[in-house]
């Protein structure tokens, strides 16, 4: 079983900064990609950031300049650092890891997802 567990979730005042962690554990032989998507009331999940095995780093265009993503102690859990936060970034983020198992199968899974609030 592979589990990803999220913290750092919760509200913020506009211009605030939280940073989100996300670490997986279980039978992971190799991590393909992590990332941290979003999905906001009424609209569809959407990729936030991600950052694949090969350090290649992907931003949404609306968090370019205020979010970074890094990995945190390991390939297999990741930091999502939001600076500068907007009333439009509240959403739900769900960390998301790609991997591939012992017997060399290509998994996915998610997390259960943290609550990001920005609001005055």
């Amino acid at each position: 079983q592979v589990q990803l567990v999220e913290s750092g979730g919760g509200l913020v005042q506009p211009g605030g900064s939280l940073r989100l962690s996300c670490a997986g554990s279980g039978d992971i032989f190799s991590v393909q990609s992590m990332g941290w998507y979003r999905q906001a009331p009424g609209k569809q999940r959407e990729l936030v950031a991600s950052i694949s095995s090969l350090d290649r780093i992907k931003y949404a265009d609306s968090v370019k300049g205020r979010f970074t993503i890094s990995r945190d102690n390991g390939e297999s859990s990741v930091l999502l650092q939001m600076n500068s936060l907007k009333p439009e970034d509240t959403a739900v983020y769900y960390c998301n890891i790609y991997f591939v198992t012992d017997i060399g199968l290509l998994e996915e899974r998610w997390g259960q997802g943290t609550q990001v609030t920005v609001s005055s």
